[in-house]
């Protein structure tokens, strides 16, 4: 292993129905079969960090005491991601309650459970002073992003998914070192009133942070970086079957590139493959693809 990403964030079992369309306001559809499967932006995004190779991944969430956290703990640690870190309490493991349509796309309403009593102490934050990147988004509670990003070691990297959206304060914005977010959460966070294109959207966020990445699903993405032109990463055409955890692999493989020490552009091509491979498949970490997929991926870009 040549880098360490430490992840913090959520862990949750998602429960899925294929739909043939989202449901209305107060309207019954009847779906597919309920499927139940591990989730959870945190937990996809370290399994996505730990098959990506070349990187030690360690995720710091919190899980009840219940059959999903053992699901969700028994998943982790086959993707190879180490898991000592994790909070078991006397709550309810997060559930996210998903419906997939025919064209893969996803709509998902989240219980937290166990997520909200996440927080850092002193083990948790010794493995977080050891890395060289830390991956934190938005299911969680804010202090822990901030008590996360206090504990990192000098130039150690904190990448912030900005999922799901929601304001942040200044001190957050702060600590941020790549922010990485698709094109509708970068536009509730740019304060650019009229701006719509990805280029305006990260020229504007890149007042608050050195770097930023915009994912852009089936086009690609944008990274930009202070005082650099903006580069475009290309997208793969694959046949979606279900979106779900595709962003969160985008961002696991793209913290394990840069704590290998990849260029944030390298590491950016590298993940939106990932991303695409996952698309193609069932599931969120399930659908997460081995290192060897992803490279022979990108290489076609």
């Amino acid at each position: 292993m040549s880098g360490r990403v430490v992840v913090v964030g959520s862990a949750n079992v998602d429960l899925v129905v294929d739909v043939p369309r989202h449901p209305a306001g107060g309207e019954t559809i009847l779906g597919g079969d309920l499927r139940r499967s591990p989730g959870g932006k945190g937990a996809n995004q370290a399994a996505g960090a730990a098959r990506a190779g070349g990187a030690e991944t360690s995720f710091v969430g919190a899980v009840g005491r219940d059959d999903s956290a053992d699901l969700l703990l028994a998943s982790l640690r086959r993707a190879g991601v180490r898991t000592d870190l994790v909070w078991r309490l006397d709550v309810p493991t997060g559930t996210a309650l998903i419906t997939v349509s025919p064209d893969g796309e996803n709509a998902i309403v989240v219980a937290p459970g166990a997520n909200s009593h996440l927080a850092v102490e002193a083990p948790q934050a010794e493995r977080i002073a050891a890395a060289d990147v830390v991956l934190a988004q938005l299911e969680i509670p804010l202090d822990v992003v901030r008590d996360a990003a206090a504990a990192r070691r000098p130039g150690a990297l904190l990448v912030l998914n900005a999922a799901p959206s929601r304001p942040l304060p200044d001190d957050v914005w702060a600590a941020v070192d790549v922010l990485v977010v698709n094109e509708h959460e970068a536009a509730d966070l740019a304060d650019a009133p009229g701006a719509d294109a990805p280029e305006a959207l990260a020229a504007a966020l890149l007042e608050r942070v050195p770097a930023v990445v915009v994912t852009l699903g089936g086009e690609g993405g944008l990274v930009a970086r202070r005082g650099l032109d903006p580069v475009r990463v290309a997208a793969h055409r694959v046949e979606p079957v279900d979106t779900t955890g595709a962003g969160d692999t985008f961002c696991g493989v793209l913290a394990a590139a840069l704590a290998r020490g990849d260029d944030l552009a390298a590491a950016a091509r590298l993940a939106a493959a990932a991303g695409a491979l996952a698309v193609t498949r069932p599931g969120a970490q399930d659908a997460v693809p081995a290192a060897s997929e992803v490279t022979a991926l990108a290489g076609t870009a």
